[in-house]
């Protein structure tokens, strides 16, 4: 099963491009949408959260106040890097629960959706690395109007994240946002002709790990008593 690392900068519209590869019927694995999960009252990260950050930051229902933890970790990379450190581990168990599922299924490749893709060096275990691109201006004005955000706001959303042209420099593959939708569908589309497995490899890829270890098995099994033969005769010969 082919890897693919999809990631972008805030407001780039790396959304839209989970959403057209959906209609691909491509697997997504959504890392935004299992943070969201494993944060619900009861889980070990929202508990996490509270001890760090206390009760301030949470609503009266158990759920996390997210505008005001948002602001709070905008403001400050030390407290940004706290919260982390109580969701990053169980999102990436939670992705690779996923992952096995869709590889049982049998699917040939499968989308990792990852904000922090490379920040969280989750990169490095990708087959191929997809960054969604737009220009700074047409970035900032999208992601004013979709948050409804002063500019400086904005401005410092984005400047908590790595800079877009630095993500760009370690992408396999980068789409350029900065037109229309059909102009990205095509992109879309283009990338998954490029990155679909042939079936042999599929094939090889699903199969051989199952295979290799059945094998394995019945290597041990067949030549377990005559190994253990020999390691007493060794043992024998030295009395």
């Amino acid at each position: 099963m082919k890897l693919i690392g999809l990631t972008g900068g805030i407001a780039t519209g790396k959304s839209t491009v989970s959403r057209l590869l959906v209609e691909q019927n491509i697997p997504i694995i959504d890392a935004d949408k299992i943070a969201r999960d494993i944060v619900e009252p009861g889980r070990k990260a929202n508990q996490l959260i509270r001890q760090h950050f206390g009760d301030d930051v949470f609503l009266p229902d158990g759920h996390i106040d997210r505008p005001k933890l948002g602001q709070i970790i905008f403001q400050d990379p030390e407290k940004r890097k706290i919260l982390n450190h109580c969701t990053h581990p169980y999102v990436r168990l939670e992705m690779l629960k996923e992952a096995f599922f869709y590889w049982l299924k049998g699917a040939d490749m499968v989308v990792f959706d990852v904000p922090l893709l490379i920040e969280s060096k989750l990169d490095r275990f990708m087959n191929t690395n997809v960054v969604v691109f737009c220009s700074d201006i047409l970035q900032l004005q999208r992601l004013r109007k979709r948050d409804n955000l002063s500019e400086e706001q904005a401005l410092q959303r984005i400047k908590a994240q790595m800079p877009i042209s630095e993500k760009v420099a370690k992408a396999d593959i980068v789409l350029d946002n900065s037109s229309n939708i059909q102009q990205l569908e095509i992109q879309v589309k283009n990338m998954i002709e490029k990155l679909r497995p042939s079936r042999l490899t599929w094939l090889f890829e699903w199969a051989g790990p199952p295979t290799a270890l059945i094998l394995l098995s019945v290597l041990i099994k067949q030549y377990t008593p005559s190994l253990f033969s020999v390691i007493n005769d060794c043992i024998a010969s030295l009395k």
